[in-house]
């Protein structure tokens, strides 16, 4: 199993996963079926959790991680050393493709003859892709207002196994088997992104 150097240390990230995993389990999930958790690192080594919770309107659903974030500067603390988002994706249903039905295959009857043309699209699973799923840009532009760019966010599966042991590289620095967990800055998932700096700096030209 591949390996890689992370810039949390091993036991932070192991709490910082297994709160993930934690948070998780109080999901509000009906609608989309879908449970996320999410726990972010504060930089006095507190842990807070957040799951999504869904909605009918679905514009009213909220992101595990943007739970998290509110739940945490609504109790005082606004500032963020790393973040674990975790969902329920396996590896052979991780992502979405779109293929269009076969020539031959007769297209539904239009009510409206107007509508002069329809694309069938089916979702498929596909196969080659990580089980982690990154943060929607929404969170993402929301963890860009409290989180420093080079923040680290692991990106964990839900079949991550847990009981991964610890390893050395050749330089005697601890590594973790991956198991599927990928790594980011939050500068690599929203890269040029738009932050509370930009409008000091807009204030200090006035």
């Amino acid at each position: 199993m591949a390996t890689h150097s992370w810039n949390l240390s091993v036991e932070v990230r192991a709490k910082l996963i297994q709160c993930a995993f934690e948070a998780k389990k109080g999901s509000y999930s009906p609608y989309s079926h879908f449970p996320v958790g999410a726990a972010l690192l504060a930089p006095d080594g507190r842990v807070i959790g957040g799951a999504n919770v869904d909605c009918e309107p679905y514009g009213g659903t909220i992101c595990a991680e943007r739970t998290a974030i509110v739940k945490a500067v609504s109790e005082g603390t606004r500032s963020f050393v790393g973040l674990a988002v975790v969902t329920c994706v396996p590896p052979s249903h991780n992502d979405l493709i779109c293929s269009f039905p076969e020539p031959h295959r007769p297209m539904p009857r239009l009510a409206r003859p107007y509508v002069w043309t329809v694309i069938m699209v089916l979702i498929t699973p596909h196969r080659n892709v990580p089980a982690s799923i990154s943060p929607c840009g929404i969170c993402r532009q929301v963890l860009r207002e409290f989180c420093p760019p080079d923040m680290p966010v692991l990106l964990v599966p839900g079949d991550y196994p847990q009981d991964t042991k610890d390893k050395e590289n050749a330089a005697g620095k601890r590594e973790l088997s991956e198991g599927g967990v990928r790594e980011y800055t939050l500068g690599e998932l929203i890269p040029d992104g738009f932050g509370p700096e930009q409008l000091a700096q807009l204030g200090a030209a006035r």
